[in-house]
């Protein structure tokens, strides 16, 4: 156990009847940093963050979230956590400013929180648009101010450029590593786009067929190994399939 970190699993393991979708996985998420976890769909990256947050029970294993563990009975720790999995829950028939009122209000937060967002997320000129009519970049901008507006201090995010076009995708890359920079936020960001993540990302894990094939600091990985990410997991998945 580590306080030095805001994720850590130990043989975290979650099966589905004779299928092992996630296979004793040993997460290290260290405070402050932008941790890429990267891997090809149906690797397991969603079904790990769903255990993460309480959606899924672990088969087996433990899970620690900054440095307490996770179980049924410490709910309470999600209280620091944000999170965006999949395509943000959104009410479309509400404008975007009362999308984050209604969560202002679950979370009992200061009235001016609603605003402080829609100007850091750059949603304050379309906050009174009903969210129908949002673009899937403002979606997605929104679902990301909705995970921020409790200033969480652990942000999860499953796939958030998922369809976004080129200019949304870089916005969304620059607010998260301005939280990340700016507020000490830690950010745990899922994704099959390996380019992507390799612009943003301090530390890496790469999971195939729910296995951990790689954990460590994107840097060291590199000087490491020659070539892009795609190159490097690509070479790892190919030694995985050799080894097995």
């Amino acid at each position: 156990m580590s306080s030095s970190l805001a994720i850590e699993t130990h043989d975290l393991t979650r099966t589905f009847g004779s299928r092992v979708a996630v296979d004793r996985i040993e997460l290290a998420v260290p405070h402050g940093t932008v941790y890429g976890f990267l891997g090809p769909n149906g690797a397991g990256k969603t079904t790990t963050i769903r255990m993460l947050l309480g959606l899924l029970r672990p088969s087996g294993g433990r899970i620690l979230v900054n440095g307490e563990p996770f179980t049924r009975d410490s709910r309470q720790l999600l209280r620091g956590v944000g999170a965006m999995v999949e395509s943000p829950s959104l009410y479309p028939h509400l404008t975007g400013e009362e999308n984050l009122e209604v969560t202002r209000r679950l979370l009992d937060l200061p009235a001016g929180r609603v605003q402080e967002v829609l100007d850091l997320f750059g949603l304050a000129n379309d906050a009174r648009r009903l969210v129908r009519t949002y673009s899937t970049g403002m979606r997605q901008l929104l679902g990301l101010a909705l995970a921020w507006i409790g200033r969480p201090s652990l942000l999860v995010l499953d796939e958030p450029t998922s369809s976004l076009d080129p200019a949304a995708t870089r916005k969304l890359r620059a607010l998260v590593r301005r939280l990340t920079v700016e507020e000490g936020v830690t950010a745990f960001l899922s994704s099959h786009v390996l380019g992507e993540v390799e612009q943003i990302a301090d530390w890496v894990g790469i999971i195939h067929e729910g296995r951990l094939l790689f954990q460590g600091e994107l840097v060291s990985l590199k000087k490491s190994n020659e070539g892009t990410l795609e190159d490097i997991f690509l070479r790892l998945v190919a030694s995985e399939k050799a080894a097995g």
